[in-house]
């Protein structure tokens, strides 16, 4: 007879004879209708490749991956498995498709050309277009190309740039009224240059960057070079492009560099304070806004030398991506930096932290641009007149003797 009892009907017989509950058989369909995008995926073949990305970081916190708060690689990683050139598994551990970034950038901070390293499936019609589509505007993949199995966008990036878009007001020495009618002469631009200089070369830029002692190995940075290019106007507004390259940087390091340019140039400190930073002690080195710092781009000379001519791979050049990149630059990089100075005054609103600095050395723990507090200053500002006066309405700041 056969039996009809419940504990027999939530059971299934597979071909070998064994039982197991019928739930965990639902449970098995369930799991396979899921993961039916990803096992397409792992029958494919992936390929590793540099992916070419650019983006506007207004809105998000850096580029690395962070399952707390919105960060551009939680983005792309998104749009690739909405495309199916990778399962969610790869998206949820990086690591699975040696996933690397060339740059790390900061909160806020845009790229115009950053390299992913990866494996995933390319073999998909329309593939740029597919990603994208599947992206905001201010973030997007320009192209790829097949690579070595043991390429790494970071550890094979020779050297790196920076850019650096300044109000040249930021210039103006100490005695003039700050305002977008400042025009920087060829002057300054020479002594910024003089000061920038200063930094090429291997040096410890330990005072550059924080919680790294001066005997650390990493305090070591070796910088190719830094200049102020000429200024140029955009809509009543002057500006100019400060650009370095250097083999690596640390956490706050390029705007420091930048930081301190602007106290001397505009005579809040004497050049001594460079040659201070060099010295183990821990000096007070203000840090200049992000709003204006940008990655211009990543650097493979060498990895293009042996393999970009060996006929198997292209070299990471982009010369085929150079318009789509500046077009991207110009509409959603430089001209959002450009307009959100001239309507916020940031930059404007920081020369006036500078008085709070003491440029010379200090406790280790004594960190001013991390004590410093906006809200208590302006409030300072406006009780201390014969000192400082501020002009809400035009938003200028006039130091008194």
């Amino acid at each position: 007879m056969t039996d009809i009892s419940p504990s027999s009907a939530a059971v299934h017989q597979d071909d070998k004879g064994n039982k197991r509950p019928l739930d965990e058989e639902l449970s098995d369909q369930q799991k396979k209708q899921k993961t039916e995008s990803g096992e397409q995926s792992k029958r494919l073949p992936k390929r590793k490749i540099a992916m070419l990305i650019g983006y506007n970081g207004k809105g998000y916190h850096g580029i690395q991956i962070n399952k707390e708060v919105n960060t551009i690689e939680n983005e792309i990683l998104k749009a690739l498995v909405k495309t199916q050139c990778i399962p969610q598994e790869h998206a949820d551990v990086p690591q699975k498709m040696s996933f690397q970034r060339a740059c790390r950038t900061d909160k806020g901070v845009s790229a115009a050309m950053n390299l992913l390293s990866l494996k995933v499936i390319i073999d998909i019609e329309n593939l740029l277009e597919k990603i994208n589509s599947h992206l905001p505007e201010q973030i997007r993949v320009f192209g790829y190309r097949r690579t070595t199995g043991g390429f790494d966008s970071k550890n094979y990036c020779d050297n790196r740039t920076y850019m650096y878009i300044c109000p040249t007001y930021a210039f103006a020495p100490l005695e003039n009224i700050v305002t977008d009618e400042y025009r920087m002469t060829d002057g300054v631009v020479e002594h910024v240059n003089k000061m920038l200089a200063r930094f090429i070369g291997t040096h410890r830029f330990h005072n550059y960057t924080s919680k790294i002692d001066a005997k650390e190995a990493r305090a070591k940075r070796y910088i190719i070079s830094f200049t102020c290019g000429k200024p140029f106007i955009r809509d009543g507004c002057e500006f100019c492009v400060i650009t370095v390259r250097g083999q690596s940087f640390m956490l706050h390091h390029i705007r420091k560099m930048i930081g301190i340019t602007i106290a001397i140039v505009r005579g809040n400190c004497g050049e001594d304070v460079i040659d201070k930073s060099w010295k183990p002690e821990r000096v007070d080195i203000p840090k200049a806004p992000g709003q204006g710092l940008c990655l211009e781009q990543p650097h493979y000379d060498n990895y293009n030398k042996k393999y970009g001519t060996d006929g198997i791979h292209a070299p990471l050049d982009w010369v085929e991506e150079q318009d789509e990149i500046n077009k991207f630059k110009e509409e959603y990089i430089y001209s959002d930096i450009m307009k959100t100075e001239k309507d916020e005054k940031i930059m404007m609103e920081w020369l006036g932290t500078l008085q709070h600095h003491v440029f010379d050395f200090v406790n280790d723990k004594d960190d001013r641009d991390s004590r410093f507090d906006k809200k208590r200053f302006l409030e300072k500002c406006k009780r201390d007149v014969s000192r400082f006066t501020i002009n809400y309405e035009e938003s200028i700041y006039n130091m008194k003797p």
